[in-house]
């Protein structure tokens, strides 16, 4: 049985900081893998402009080349959208039925994880583990002694996709923010500009 954190997100480009998360976890915690679910359409950013899916998967795809435990995962663009995590766990669980799964989930995410769908049964399913993020942040009461919520002292993301989307909109560089080949890919097709 394999213990596998789920990392779920846009990745509206994938970024250094998603990179450094996702190997904390695989390296400094219980977790054997971690998982990039790759999702085409957040519930939460219906208004906000994403890439098309397919090339933000691929950027993810190139940026896990060299990374043995960490791996993109395309099942969201197989199911309906938007894509809802609960429905995407109950997947997992039906086709992994030997694994073990840990949603990975920022602090900003459990400020309003009350308002997901049936956020319950998620809690049911799977522990959580809550990452810092760089502003300070009051978590709902009930989520803050959750037993399976637990806060994971992992390295803080200094910038969000957010952030490399502007820079490019200002026609600066985010070579070195972004893995090598995902930055190379991006640059071929203009994307963000």
């Amino acid at each position: 049985m394999k213990k596998i954190g789920l990392y779920f997100g846009s990745f509206n480009p994938i970024h250094k900081g998603h990179l450094s998360l996702g190997n904390y976890f695989s390296q400094q915690t219980s977790l054997d893998e971690v998982w990039f679910v790759v999702s085409p359409q957040n519930p939460f950013k219906v208004n906000e402009v994403l890439l098309e899916g397919q090339h933000r998967l691929e950027m993810v795809r190139l940026a896990m080349e060299n990374q043995s435990r960490l791996k993109v995962i395309d099942v969201e663009f197989l199911l309906p959208t938007p894509n809802y995590t609960i429905d995407t766990l109950e997947y997992f669980y039906e086709n992994h039925p030997n694994d073990q799964f840990v949603l990975l989930m920022g602090e900003d995410n459990l400020i309003h994880f009350d308002q997901w769908k049936e956020y319950r049964r998620i809690l049911d399913l799977v522990q959580i583990y809550v990452y810092p993020r760089t502003h300070e942040i009051g978590f709902p009461e009930n989520l803050l002694h959750h037993e399976k919520i637990q806060l994971v002292n992992a390295p803080k993301l200094d910038f969000a996709s957010k952030n490399i989307r502007k820079i490019l909109q200002e026609g600066e560089s985010v070579k070195s923010l972004m893995p090598h080949a995902s930055w190379v890919y991006l640059q071929k097709n203009s994307f963000y500009k």
